[in-house]
């Protein structure tokens, strides 16, 4: 296999497994963020704990995958990517630690204020990580201060401005709508009425972000549509994309909730499809020279590394996917209390 083939077999790897954690970690996130409004009392603040218990560090190990591949694969590409976030990705590992801490060690004691200090541990890191994913990906999709040798010349203030801020709060209201239908799937009686009700909210709300976002991004970020324009088949993304946001409530209407969840699936799917779109073939783009850019090629590992890697990737991702199958089976159906609950 040619060495240009391996690199780009390499990108959609990264991509898959990206959009797996994105998928699976991001119900996850949403039902963090919204447990302290949906659940009036304690035993149904556990039942939403519950709900993501047995599953949410299995959901994680698509990330350790996706940094393992991206390390071996493009090693230039995540070094400059770690260092340049080096704040944000310390902070989004700390919020990952305070999300299972919170979770494993609410129910130890029984005293309300300790759960509360928890259950505030738990909000507060899903709703940060989720909104460090977007702002990251906002700042790759404009660019960055890139210089000689990847060096990052900018500072964590440059990376906090409007549009990544912007691109932050679409992924909040997505993992929050994904989380809620979710939860819808898991839940019964009078909590899932008031999940119900909740639903129409949020996809107001992130269909307005996400209309915003849209005409953000073709403004202050022109080339991400020039692959596009140059490959006319890539408009079928940003459609299904559009499609599959309209038919969320649509699902929801027909009282399809499984199928809700899937279509909220897919919308995660096509948001990154589009981000692999509009940065193609750069990891991240230089604002200061795109001779500084981190590009497919620059950034990859050799020809025989990459070959060697793919045969380990046809036995391992099989191996990841068959214990995600297999842990969601036993777990599924609605969510029950019982001595060993959270």
């Amino acid at each position: 296999m040619s060495y240009e083939a391996l690199t780009f077999i390499w990108f959609v790897l990264l991509g898959v497994l990206l959009c797996g954690y994105a998928i699976l970690d991001g119900f996850d996130l949403g039902v963090g963020m919204l447990h302290p409004f949906i659940a009036k009392d304690d035993r149904e603040r556990r039942l939403v704990m519950n709900s993501i218990g047995p599953l949410w560090d299995g959901n994680e190990v698509w990330l350790v995958t996706f940094g393992g591949a991206l390390f071996a694969a493009f090693p230039v590409a995540y070094a400059t990517v770690f260092s340049s976030f080096y704040t944000a990705f310390f902070l989004l590992l700390t919020c990952l630690i305070g999300r299972a801490v919170s979770l494993e060690f609410r129910s130890k004691v029984q005293s309300a204020r300790w759960r509360s200090v928890w259950d505030a541990g738990f909000f507060l890191s899903s709703l940060t990580a989720a909104a460090l994913l977007g702002i990251a990906a906002g700042n790759i999709m404009a660019g960055m201060e890139l210089g000689p040798k990847y060096k990052y010349e900018g500072s964590l203030l440059s990376q906090i401005y409007w549009y990544p801020l912007l691109v932050g709060a679409l992924t909040v209201s997505l993992f929050a709508l994904h989380g809620a239908i979710y939860l819808y799937l898991k839940t019964e009686d009078e909590l899932q009425d008031r999940v119900r009700r909740a639903i129409p909210r949020l996809i107001y709300a992130f269909a307005s972000l996400y209309v915003i976002v849209t005409l953000a991004t073709w403004w202050h970020v022109p080339h991400a549509t020039e692959n596009i324009a140059a490959n006319p088949i890539l408009w079928i993304v940003p459609i299904l994309n559009g499609l599959a946001v309209m038919n969320i409530p649509r699902a929801m209407h027909l009282g399809k909730p499984a199928y809700a969840f899937f279509t909220s699936s897919m919308v995660i799917l096509a948001f990154a499809s589009l981000f692999s779109v509009a940065i193609f073939p750069n990891f991240m783009l230089s604002t200061i020279d795109p001779a500084f850019s981190v590009t497919l090629d620059n950034a990859r590992s050799s020809q025989q590394t990459l070959g060697t890697m793919l045969i380990i990737a046809a036995i391992g991702i099989p191996c990841v996917l068959s214990y995600t199958v297999t842990i969601y089976w036993i777990f599924r159906g609605k969510v029950k209390l019982d001595p060993h609950s959270y």
